[in-house]
């Protein structure tokens, strides 16, 4: 799948550019739980605590808010490279809810940094907020 940078339909012209088929972390409640889902954004952390056996959390961002990500070990080494270098990681996984917290658990890790890139092309715009700006 070849990523777009045509802004989200609901959003206001000259806004963050959205991958396709990507969920906004803002809607990640809507889906039954174990649904499969795509969500994409900017990599703020990547943990991996010595008493998770080998399990890395990772939190995305994109501009309607934060989105949990549960990398398992078997998947960490087939993605090794976008999980540990990834500034912008597109994800496919199951929709995981447990007491009012939202997980993506990670199937397919995909590294669309590049598409950062774009961002410094003449006549881009943003919009100026921040997605923990948003209500």
């Amino acid at each position: 799948m070849v990523a777009s940078l045509a802004p989200h339909p609901s959003l206001p012209p000259g806004s963050w550019p959205r991958p396709p088929a990507c969920l906004p972390a803002g809607l990640l409640d809507l889906p039954p739980p174990g649904a499969r889902v795509r969500v994409a954004g900017l990599v703020l952390c990547r943990q991996r605590p010595g008493t998770a056996k080998g399990v890395i959390f990772v939190t995305l961002e994109d501009e309607t808010g934060p989105c949990n990500v549960v990398v398992w070990a078997k998947v960490y080494e087939r993605f090794r490279r976008a999980v540990i270098a990834g500034r912008l990681l597109r994800v496919t996984g199951r929709l995981q809810r447990q007491a009012g917290v939202v997980h993506v658990v990670a199937e397919e890790i995909e590294d669309i940094s590049l598409l950062l890139d774009r961002l410094l092309v003449p006549g881009f715009s943003a919009d100026g907020t921040r997605a923990a700006d948003q209500p």
